[in-house]
């Protein structure tokens, strides 16, 4: 069992939901951004989502895209990212997380290489957004049999006949794209998210999270609510480009876990 399969067993038990969080590695520098992610599990986060900088994010609306911006700017780099993955299991060896991002960085390290460092350093999961099931012989397959789970998305346009392909060979949780488009561009409304998490779960035994679209605390409730947990990523970002400390990014992270927590 991975530190993901760990965590949503440990939640299951509980009758608790998850409550995902996103933020960019190296935004908006390397120091601010290693105290925020360290502070991340103490204000309730259950699985860290840790964007990898890349300099065409076709997935990322503008805040996203901004905070890779600012991160490429201030010098980071995925070697830089594994790092903070290093630094962060000094102190904590539980918290599972997810590095999210493109294949072309870990195209240029080499994917053999990259899995060797990604799970000495203690990464557990990866989100490759431009990577479909055609390719699962690229990365997926290896990340696999490297101990790293291969999380896949699904979407309102992931139709039953492209569903099966799609969780061919994910792990981990299924990540469920709320709403059609880029990040942060619209908000979540569970009644649609719904019976859409009750489809996928038809075809699968993994938990079903879902992300994109949730801002607050309440909709991190209603979305957890009809899912096995909630991601925020865009809202959280958002305040790191505003310039806002690590304490005030927190505090908000823990009213939105508070929220998914209460489901």
């Amino acid at each position: 069992m991975t530190r993901i399969d760990s965590k949503f067993a440990a939640l299951k038990a509980e009758g608790k939901k998850a409550f995902v969080a996103y933020v960019m590695a190296g935004d908006p520098d390397y120091e601010t951004s290693m105290e925020i992610v360290k502070g991340l599990p103490g204000a309730g986060v259950d699985i860290i989502e840790l964007g990898i900088p890349f300099t065409d994010p076709m997935a990322d609306g503008p805040t996203i895209q901004l905070a890779g911006q600012r991160a490429l700017e201030a010098g980071q780099t995925l070697e830089r990212t594994l790092q903070m993955v290093r630094e962060f299991r000094t102190g904590d060896d539980e918290t599972p997380i997810v590095l999210m991002g493109y294949y072309n960085p870990i195209f240029n390290r080499g994917v053999e290489r990259f899995l060797t460092d990604a799970r000495q350093a203690g990464v557990d999961g990866l989100i490759v957004v431009d990577l479909p099931p055609e390719e699962d012989d690229e990365l997926c397959i290896p990340a696999q049999k490297a101990g790293i789970n291969f999380i896949r998305l699904a979407t309102p346009t992931t139709d039953d006949a492209r569903l099966p392909k799609v969780l061919t060979n994910t792990s981990g949780f299924v990540y469920y794209v709320s709403i059609t488009g880029i990040t942060g561009a619209a908000d979540a409304q569970a009644a649609d998210v719904g019976p859409e998490v009750a489809r996928i779960k038809a075809h699968t035994e993994l938990p079903v999270v879902v992300g994109f679209g949730i801002k607050t605390p309440e909709a991190a409730q209603a979305i957890a609510g009809v899912a096995d947990g909630a991601v925020v990523g865009s809202a959280i970002v958002g305040l790191i480009g505003e310039g806002k400390s690590p304490a005030e990014v927190l505090a908000f992270v823990r009213s939105l876990s508070d929220g998914a927590h209460r489901a």
